[in-house]
């Protein structure tokens, strides 16, 4: 069987089993072809060259064996793999941590923060860092700042850790521990980043398997899904330079976002899934809501 049959009949086997998607990709197909080229060793941007390809019973075996544990275990492929890719980067993915799929990436990749910027933006910190993509995304993206990634969970840093080295920053990365933006105390900075968690309860209990293997501490917003945003917004004046800039991703949780802050008038960030997932903030923000 060739490579892009073989793609084809595993593709079927996740659709069929009902897996869910979400960690990387969209679909059964792009699934299928994540993991079958990371069993065969193949680059995914290699499977056009690849596609006429024909496999040993022994590769096809193994193929089978990794799609099988995909179907039996709903782990995300990205723990199955050990890697994750955003915005063209890979990173280094466990259980320990979330597997990366902020929108705040493309926001950051496609220059859309670039205007909020200025020549005087120098400290920029990630809170709620996990595995530390969106960190090493702005490091990537604005070379001359420095920035700080913060966590509450130790794990969630051990993995960061990870990607920090695996690209070369840990001379411009710099790793917290903490809870909220405690953990930076007595710092203020010109760009923060945080992608919290914001999952209300109710969308909680009824989230797929795949996403109940990733920690429940990156995800689990409380009722409304407003619990670390609360704290975040109260505290943040405090942390934001002259001309700083907040931005926050609230997934699907605008209803509720609006209802826990009706006097706020953020700007809201188009990204590939809406213009109602990713907002931004600034001082002058938090400054016309006070009486």
């Amino acid at each position: 069987m060739t490579l892009r049959d073989t793609i084809e009949q595993m593709s079927a086997r996740l659709e069929s089993a009902g897996v869910s998607f979400g960690h990387g990709t969209t679909n059964a197909y792009d699934e299928a072809a994540w993991l079958v080229l990371w069993r065969l060793g193949v680059p995914l941007h290699a499977l056009d060259d690849h596609a006429d390809d024909l496999l040993s019973p022994q590769q096809m075996a193994a193929v089978a064996e990794l799609v099988d544990r995909r179907i039996a275990t709903r782990r995300p492929a990205a723990y199955l793999t050990g890697e994750a890719w955003l915005q063209g980067v890979p990173f280094t993915v466990d259980e320990r941590a979330i597997v990366p799929r902020s929108l705040i990436a493309e926001v950051l990749a496609d220059g859309t923060l670039d205007a909020w910027l200025s020549d005087q933006t120098h400290r920029v910190l990630d809170l709620c860092t996990g595995n530390g993509s969106l960190a090493v995304l702005a490091a990537m993206a604005w070379p001359e700042v420095a920035v700080d990634a913060a966590d509450l969970s130790a794990d969630a840093l051990a993995v960061a850790r990870l990607n920090v080295a695996r690209h070369g920053l840990a001379d411009r990365i710099r790793l917290v521990q903490g809870d909220g933006l405690a953990a930076v105390a007595g710092l203020r900075y010109d760009l923060v980043l945080c992608n919290p968690p914001y999952v209300n309860s109710d969308s909680m209990a009824r989230l797929p398997a795949e996403y109940r293997a990733e920690p429940a501490l990156a995800l689990a917003g409380g009722a409304d899904g407003m619990d670390f945003i609360r704290r975040l917004l109260r505290d943040a004046p405090s942390h934001l330079n002259d001309g700083a800039v907040l931005v926050l991703e609230i997934g699907h949780e605008r209803e509720h976002f609006e209802r826990a802050f009706p006097a706020l008038e953020p700007v809201w960030l188009p990204t590939s899934a809406g213009d109602d997932q990713v907002l931004l903030l600034t001082p002058d923000t938090f400054a016309a809501r006070r009486p």
